[in-house]
């Protein structure tokens, strides 16, 4: 048996990288709609941009999650 450790180190980093990059994107929704909350209180137009943000990083999650299936399926 012969174990290919590159390719292993290889596979290893990307899928570090993409679950601190898709946790990180997840957790910048997750604080935007916080914001949103806190801004409300205040009015202008704040709170409206941290909701667009936050749904825009949930919607990037939901495209990589997608993308990931994706690859899995064919």
């Amino acid at each position: 048996m012969n174990i290919d450790w590159v390719a292993l180190g290889s596979v290893f980093g990307v899928s570090l990288v993409a679950t601190v990059a898709l946790v990180g994107l997840f957790t910048l929704g997750v604080v935007g709609l916080t914001k949103q909350e806190s801004a409300s209180g205040q009015g202008g137009g704040t709170a409206a941009m941290a909701r667009t943000g936050a749904y825009a990083c949930f919607a990037l999650c939901a495209a990589a999650v997608s993308y990931g299936i994706y690859l899995i399926v064919t």
